[in-house]
């Protein structure tokens, strides 16, 4: 599943479609594609893992789940596109992934502090959100997405490792320092993550397997190793 920094990518990628006027769109999704023809792209904004894709009136939420993918000014020969957008400023194919309107303004709709990769992200409010659950696990409080959106896997492994902390931990049980560091290095780490993806190069993560004691988690062994050791 993409994280918040693939999401990132996309909306860069995609930036030269801003304030193009949608001519043709179709695919294999179940939304009404026809409303979408004569429309202009407002903005092209993420959050977290939703790729936001902004109208005058309405808004179309992407989420690409396990398997989703895209092109941009090209298309996929094996796939048909579950939403193919297109004007004189190029094209955009979806693949594998779920769609949603969105009818109120994108800012009642996120919490934008809650986005990991977002200026407004703040920590303090991250922080507060984990005191006022002591007893969540650590490996799930990085994938809990009213408090870290954008985090996945990758970012959750990574995070915990950095700081030493079990992924069994209890949020109420470490100290103020290491939950600091918790919330401190999920931004940092996706900033990094960002910048290795944009360089084609994999993070230290992303090359680790499971340990099958904790493939229910994808915990990394060389975490467990660190921290048992």
């Amino acid at each position: 599943m993409p994280e918040g920094p693939s999401i990132v990518i996309l909306r860069e990628q995609a930036a030269h479609l801003v304030h193009m006027r949608i001519t043709h769109a179709s695919g294999n999704t179940r939304l009404d594609t026809q409303r979408l023809i004569g429309q202009t792209i407002v903005a092209l904004r993420s959050w977290g893992k939703h790729f936001l894709i902004e109208f005058e009136h309405f808004s179309l939420r992407v989420h690409f789940l396990l398997f989703g993918s895209y092109r941009i000014d090209e298309r996929r020969e094996d796939m048909t596109p579950r939403l193919s957008l297109s004007g004189s400023q190029g094209e955009l194919n979806l693949y594998a992934c779920s769609l949603r309107w969105i009818e109120e303004p994108l800012d009642a709709v996120y919490d934008w502090r809650t986005d990991v990769m977002s200026d407004q992200w703040s920590p303090a409010r991250a922080r507060q959100k984990l005191i006022g659950k002591p007893k969540l696990l650590a490996c799930d409080a990085l994938l809990d997405q009213e408090i870290f959106a954008g985090v996945g896997n990758i970012i959750k492994n990574e995070v915990l490792f950095r700081i030493r902390v079990h992924p069994l931990s209890e949020i109420g049980a470490l100290p103020v320092t290491q939950r600091n560091a918790l919330v401190r290095e999920a931004r940092t780490y996706a900033f990094e993550f960002l910048a290795w993806k944009k360089a084609y190069v994999l993070s230290p993560a992303a090359r680790s397997e499971p340990s099958p004691r904790t493939k229910h988690r994808n915990q990394p062994e060389r975490f467990l190793l660190a921290v048992m050791t």
